[in-house]
């Protein structure tokens, strides 16, 4: 987790875009939400999240192929402590683990 979030940033996640969307719920909680084709609107008390993703090429690491989903998030009327608070639970939700 980071220690700050700006109001807008990108991320290379490696999932497909049904793993995504299968999370998405859960790493929201309570907020609501409205989902359309490739953009998630998200209220967050008085302000928004905007997130907008596409599917990139695939990572390829010798044999192995990872997916990937490049995301755009962009918050509107929420201030850095907020924006934390916010992405401190969405992140938790969206790691992804190994054993």
């Amino acid at each position: 987790m980071q220690s700050s979030y700006p109001e807008k940033f990108e991320r290379e996640m490696g999932c497909t875009e049904g793993e995504w969307l299968a999370s998405v719920p859960r790493a929201l909680g309570d907020y609501p939400y409205q989902l359309s084709a490739q953009t998630l609107l998200v209220q967050i008390g008085l302000g928004a999240l905007a997130v907008q993703w596409k599917v990139g090429e695939p990572r390829v690491i010798a044999l192995a192929r990872i997916p990937r989903l490049l995301v755009q998030f962009g918050f509107t009327g929420l201030d850095e402590a907020q924006r934390l608070a916010f992405m401190k639970r969405f992140d938790l939700y969206m790691q992804r683990g190994g054993g």
